[in-house]
């Protein structure tokens, strides 16, 4: 069984966040949580907060062990753009999207 816990709309990229749910997924909890206090990204910090949650949501609603979990998924797609934009030069205008992603973490008990 699988415990999840779930973030959406965070104003970060996709494409920045995979390369931290790349770096955890797999791992057991205390690794993950090490990773993630670590290494200098700004994803790290709602994934953390998103990992905990998932920790929680397994030892309280499905009652599993802290101990035995790792991270079995760990996903980011991509949600809403916000299109937003900059005037240039000669009255022209250059669109800016601004992303934002959905997480999704999971973690299960090794057997």
């Amino acid at each position: 069984m699988e415990a999840r816990a779930y973030l959406k709309f965070v104003r970060i990229s996709p494409r920045k966040v995979k390369i931290v749910c790349d770096l955890i997924r797999g791992k057991d909890i205390a690794t993950a949580r090490a990773y993630l206090m670590t290494t200098p990204k700004a994803a790290t910090e709602p994934m953390l907060k998103l990992l905990n949650s998932a920790i929680a949501n397994a030892t309280t609603n499905h009652g599993m062990e802290e101990d035995k979990l790792f991270v079995s998924s760990a996903v980011a797609d991509p949600g809403p753009t916000l299109k937003r934009g900059m005037p240039r030069a000669k009255g022209s205008y250059n669109r800016i999207l601004k992303r934002t992603t959905h997480l999704t973490i999971g973690v299960s008990e090794r057997d």
